[in-house]
């Protein structure tokens, strides 16, 4: 079998970005099991109660639902058990120090597949209030409507 190449997207938060303002992020590698590997290649998972957290110098993976494998036995695993995250000394030195701010929390991103190896986009992110939310989708729609503009008049098309 050829060796996979590229990223391969399996899962997004993408209620995450509208919910956090990502101040920072990581990639890290997973410490999983077989029937987590292949329910994965299977493109099924869910990161929308999943978390992050520090303990005892390890970072862990908690909530991120990954379905059992329909083929399984009774080796199959427990869909949201805590998985082990694997980072340099430095990148959890560097999130343990940041979480030290209140207000800060870990959140999974993205789930993926890099190079054949499954990966996950951590983001140290700080909660966003309600107005906080609103000026940001006011931002985002400014920009876009900036884009347009700019696009129609590259054209040459006239409003």
């Amino acid at each position: 079998m050829a060796k996979e190449l590229g990223r391969k997207v399996i899962a997004q938060n993408r209620k995450a970005r509208h919910d956090y303002a990502i101040e920072d992020v990581f990639e890290a590698g997973m410490v999983l099991v077989g029937t987590e590997v292949k329910s994965l290649r299977a493109g099924r998972a869910s990161l929308v109660d999943g978390y992050a957290f520090v303990d005892d110098g390890e970072v862990w993976l908690k909530g991120v639902h990954i379905p059992e494998y329909d083929e399984g036995s009774w080796t199959n695993h427990e869909p949201t058990r805590a998985r082990k995250l694997l980072l340099n000394r430095n990148e959890i030195n560097k999130i343990t120090n940041k979480l030290k701010e209140s207000g800060l929390t870990l959140i999974p991103l993205s789930l993926y597949f890099l190079d054949g190896k499954a990966k996950v986009e951590i983001g140290v992110a700080r909660g966003r209030k309600n107005y906080d939310k609103r000026q940001a989708l006011a931002a985002k729609d400014a920009k876009r409507e900036v884009e347009r503009a700019t696009g129609r008049r590259s054209k040459g098309i006239s409003e």
